[in-house]
């Protein structure tokens, strides 16, 4: 597998908490506004599970990138005044990242997150930031609304939006590669942390800043 193959297969940005219990929640009122998505990502335990779909591999991830390179640009995910928005894979696409990667299925998440990790933490931050926009708050109907918009990620290259059902809000994400499968959004994981500046949606499969 050729190196730039494996660093786009990491895994990407950041998770987002369980699935079931932030997906609905909102920001409390004493940080209403301002809650970062930092604060969202570590809110569930911070721990790994069995749930496929929330993010606690993206989560380690971030996390591990921080405490490597405290003055890393990830760091805009603890900055809940600064306007950002993520696009998250779940655990279920780092799982398939890592099968892309190593050709072994990985049932569990700690151990999908070694693989990934033994690529390195400039490689995993490169990634992420392929994952972050900074300076918009996009929720769901501005994402609906920018059909065939292209955004620019912190990574420097652009993900282009591709509105593929308006009623349920499924998007796929054009990334680099023109010949790889692209993500889409998941409609029951839209506007997380919805009501900050900082939000997220979760997508089904990792971006990739390279063409393979």
């Amino acid at each position: 597998m050729s190196p730039v193959r494996r660093l786009t297969a990491v895994a990407a940005a950041f998770a987002l908490a369980a699935a079931a219990g932030l997906a609905s929640a909102g920001p409390s009122s004493a940080a209403q506004g301002h809650r970062s998505l930092a604060k969202l990502l570590t809110s569930d335990g911070n721990t790994f599970d069995k749930n496929k779909n929330d993010f606690d591999i993206v989560t380690q991830a971030v996390l591990a990138v921080l405490a490597a390179k405290p003055d890393s640009p990830v760091g805009v995910l603890t900055k809940g005044r600064q306007r950002v928005t993520a696009f998250v894979p779940t655990d279920q696409a780092f799982r398939v990242a890592a099968y892309d990667l190593t050709g072994r299925w990985l049932v569990k998440e700690k151990k999908v997150f070694t693989a990934l990790a033994a690529l390195g933490i400039d490689t995993i931050e490169t990634v992420l930031l392929y994952h972050v926009v900074v300076g918009k708050t996009l929720t769901s109907d501005k994402v609906l609304a920018a059909d065939g918009a292209a955004v620019t990620t912190a990574q420097g290259g652009a993900v282009t939006v591709d509105v593929i059902n308006p009623n349920t809000g499924l998007v796929r994400l054009q990334d680099l590669d023109p010949d790889d499968v692209d993500p889409f959004t998941v409609p029951k994981l839209l506007d997380l942390n919805k009501g900050n500046k900082q939000v997220a949606h979760g997508i089904s499969y990792v971006l990739r800043p390279a063409d393979l």
